[in-house]
């Protein structure tokens, strides 16, 4: 199992570094809220990358990826998540930017990072293509699973750290919020028209 897991880690460690919904999410909070709204989504986006694989493991995933109008759903459901936190952060502009968010407004970046992970279906599509190259049991998925979490929180981690530093600046500048949602309902749109 250990040549199997490392070749895991590369795969994964190459799959996390291309940017998607996840990543943007991430890196768009802790530019225009601070540290801890970037750490606090990261933890969101894992939790949703967590119920993924426990959808993957119950065997509701393939399920998804044989139904056209479940994919759908849940694809459209996504999109439209993600043009409400664009056109959240767009209203939001007219509003002076906070340094760091408060405790409240942690725990909402927490769940909209839940559900920016857990809509998008393309997570479970990716799991029942990949994880089978490596994983030989249901035994070995929970092991699978917590090594590809963990890696992806470090990678989510970093982002915080480099969206924070770049974040300072942003967040003096009166565009900031508008560019965030902006960036959110291209990614919807970009999302919808994808197949």
């Amino acid at each position: 199992m250990t040549g199997r897991m490392l070749a895991f880690m590369l795969a994964s460690l190459t799959l996390i570094a291309i940017p998607g919904p996840n990543m943007i999410f991430i890196v768009t909070r802790s530019a225009a809220h601070g540290m801890r709204a970037g750490l606090a989504s990261a933890f969101g986006v894992e939790t949703g990358t967590l119920v993924q694989l426990t959808l993957v493991g119950a065997g509701l995933a393939t399920l998804v990826a044989a139904s056209p109008v479940a994919f759908s759903v849940i694809k459209y459901a996504g999109v439209g998540y993600l043009a409400y936190i664009g056109l959240r952060a767009l209203y939001n502009a007219r509003k002076p930017a906070a340094a760091d968010a408060p405790p409240a407004a942690r725990r909402r970046l927490f769940l909209d990072g839940v559900l920016v992970s857990a809509l998008n279906p393309k997570v479970a599509l990716f799991f029942l293509a990949f994880l089978p190259q490596f994983v030989r049991s249901e035994g070995e998925l929970p092991a699978f699973g917590a090594v590809f979490i963990a890696l992806g929180l470090a990678a989510d981690i970093a982002c915080c750290f480099a969206a924070n530093a770049i974040g300072r600046w942003l967040r003096v500048r009166s565009g900031g919020s508008r560019v965030v949602g902006s960036i959110y309902l291209g990614l919807g749109l970009f999302t919808a028209v994808s197949a």
